[in-house]
């Protein structure tokens, strides 16, 4: 009986080549367009939207290409007493967006603007008595806001306000059989949680817990004949996965495991040659998350164009060099 492999289809018609001029024309034209439809429905996330959106152009060496004032004079807004910060104003304070309020500041250098001590309280006052993180009041826990959580104190230079060894044992209790790592204790294994919890035991060094050979090994069997990747089994492949797999393998020291030109192929085949951007997979809608991904997926592939990105932060990695945190990366 034949075994149907969930997958997409390239052929000629697919973009092969880089448009980087036209992503830059995307990013810095999505936010203008305050009364499309797209641009109103994605409020809850607004904060995120522009880190992807300034990451992704400075990983082109494009970042003059958006005005500062205007992005910190919006963070300002989000920014809440109790050192937190929310996706958009009037929203609630959350670890997601107070990473990203994070990330944007310390590539504009412009930490001082914050309360730092306020934020680090904000971020204490998440961890759990088994070592993980909630993301807000709510009490949600996923390695994910573990992961936020630790990377914001990191770029702080506060970790030690916080007990680190208690995340990290959190982080290896979601560990599975197959060497990857879930939501929770028990929970499946995802490309997006491993990513979390490899930056999570890569910021603290604690690397040497992880079975370097069985993930790398889960990681690459998200490659599907495409040449995309996808986060778990029987799905279909995602341009989104060209980080967080990517990502993971460098982490690990296995990035050479992966078939590099059908990736790229994939990669580029998922960009709009007329609007810029990129989407999902080919054919579909473009977006600011799928092409900070793509840019970022590409340039772990080598893209010369392209500036290095840290595998652990998402950020160009003279941004991280500037701020002298080190972080862990296994070699073979």
């Amino acid at each position: 009986m034949a075994v149907l492999i969930k997958d997409v289809q390239l052929s000629d018609k697919h973009p092969s080549k880089l448009f980087l001029d036209k992503h830059c024309e995307y990013i810095c034209s999505y936010g203008k367009k305050k009364d499309d439809y797209e641009f109103s429905i994605t409020e809850y996330l607004r904060l995120s939207g522009i880190y992807w959106g300034l990451t992704a152009l400075d990983l082109m060496g494009q970042l003059d290409k958006l005005e500062k004032e205007p992005v910190i004079e919006f963070l300002k807004s989000c920014l809440h007493k109790c050192g937190g910060f929310s996706s958009s104003t009037g929203h609630d304070p959350h670890i997601l967006y107070t990473l990203s309020a994070l990330q944007i500041l310390t590539m504009y250098d412009a930490l001082d603007i914050i309360d730092v001590d306020k934020t680090v309280e904000f971020i204490k006052g998440l961890q759990q008595e088994d070592g993980s993180f909630v993301g807000d009041k709510w009490g949600e826990v996923d390695t994910r806001f573990t992961f936020c959580s630790v990377a914001s104190l990191a770029l702080l230079n506060r970790l030690n306000e916080v007990d680190m060894n208690k995340a990290v044992e959190f982080v290896l209790s979601c560990m599975n059989f197959d060497g990857g790592f879930g939501c929770k204790p028990g929970s499946e294994t995802h490309a997006g949680q491993v990513y979390c919890c490899l930056g999570i035991l890569s910021i603290a060094h604690q690397l040497h817990h992880v079975n370097a050979d069985l993930l790398g090994w889960w990681l690459c069997e998200r490659q599907l004949p495409s040449g995309g990747l996808n986060g778990r089994p029987e799905k279909l492949p995602d341009v989104c996965y060209s980080w967080w797999v990517l990502s993971s393998l460098k982490i690990i020291g296995r990035l050479h495991w992966i078939d590099k030109v059908k990736l790229a192929r994939f990669i580029l085949a998922a960009q709009d040659e007329e609007t810029g951007g990129f989407a999902d997979r080919p054919g579909d809608m473009v977006d600011p998350f799928h092409t900070v991904f793509g840019i970022a997926g590409l340039s772990l592939l080598g893209e010369r164009k392209i500036k290095e990105v840290n595998p652990v932060f998402c950020m160009a990695e003279d941004v991280i060099k500037r701020t002298g945190l080190q972080v862990q990366i296994l070699k073979l």
